[in-house]
């Protein structure tokens, strides 16, 4: 088929590869224009853009979609369909239209569970065990259009999102290549293949926003444990520190959630501490303290930690 393939990330990135390598003509890639990256802001290509280019393709990086320029730009292409994963721009309706076929979305949830922009931080962040990949017809709404097909990963109890966007970033990949193969494409218009989605059940993953960062110890620890998981590696989660008399931050990558049947102290305090461990006192439960990075240095063992920095039991975080 002939595709406009719409992505950034190297969630994205895969599925193009897999695509050309399935033998479809990838007439244009679309991308977001290059980004200021790393400590020295220099502007870096997305992972697309640098797939695309070792494919060979033609690359464009408009900033909108919205003016008439853009959208003559996908109707010269003529395409078959547009391949949508991860893009981050808006699609109006008048580009909805331009592909023959309409557009599909690669999307990382089991629709109409999490709908939105971060639905594989939710999924962890929520307790969920089980997510996948949903290939769906895309309309006006937010990830709302019929679905074609759907892939089902289960969640593991280890898995942050930097692992779980890995297997789905594979499994995206083969599930959008299944997908075209086996649609029963008609010579004009639109195929009217997918199953609607029900609103039952329906959820939002909003963006990631740093300020959601600072852990809530008055949250049960397994609750705190699981956002760990879920925002790494971004924004990660922090904890305020007194020590002397300054308040330092402190990252926290790792923790065990531990239930305790009773306990003398408060929420937010230091209520197991030794050469290994620090736990904190949670609104249910403690949470023990695994891996941590100091402001400027390297993920490190609590246990590294502790032997740099004086902490006592009972301190208030």
């Amino acid at each position: 088929m002939k595709l406009i393939f719409a992505g950034t990330p190297p969630f994205a990135a895969a599925a193009l590869s897999a695509l050309e390598a399935a033998g479809h003509n990838i007439a244009l890639v679309l991308t977001q224009p290059d980004k200021p990256a790393n400590r020295g802001l220099r502007l870096t290509a997305s992972a697309v853009a640098d797939v695309a280019s070792v494919l060979n393709l033609t690359v464009e990086k408009p900033a909108t979609l919205k003016n008439i320029e853009a959208q003559n730009m996908l109707r010269e292409v003529g395409a078959d369909v547009m391949i949508v994963a991860a893009y981050g721009l808006i699609l109006p309706q008048a580009v909805l239209d331009i592909p023959r076929f309409g557009c599909i979305n690669i999307h990382g949830s089991i629709l109409p569970r999490w709908r939105g922009a971060a639905p594989v931080q939710r999924a962890i962040e929520a307790g969920d065990t089980e997510t996948g990949i949903t290939i769906m017809q895309m309309d006006a709404g937010l990830d709302t259009g019929a679905m074609l097909q759907i892939s089902r990963l289960p969640i593991l109890a280890d898995d942050t999102s930097t692992s779980l966007f890995s297997k789905l970033t594979t499994l995206g990949a083969r599930a959008i290549v299944d997908a075209l193969a086996s649609v029963n494409w008609p010579p004009h218009g639109t195929p009217q293949t997918g199953t609607p989605q029900s609103e039952a059940g329906t959820t939002y993953a909003k963006k990631i926003l740093k300020t959601e960062a600072i852990l809530d110890f008055n949250q049960p620890a397994v609750v705190l444990e699981r956002k760990l998981r879920a925002f790494d590696p971004f924004p990660g989660c922090e904890i305020r520190i007194p020590i002397d008399v300054e308040v330092q931050s402190l990252k926290v990558w790792r923790a065990r959630a531990e239930t305790v049947a009773t306990t003398t102290f408060v929420v937010g305090q230091i209520c197991n501490i030794n050469a290994t461990t620090l736990a904190i006192q949670c609104g249910e439960g403690q949470l023990s303290l695994e891996t941590v990075q100091k402001a400027g240095g390297k993920r490190i063992a609590i246990a590294q930690y502790l032997q740099q920095t004086p902490l006592q039991l009972g301190t208030q975080l």
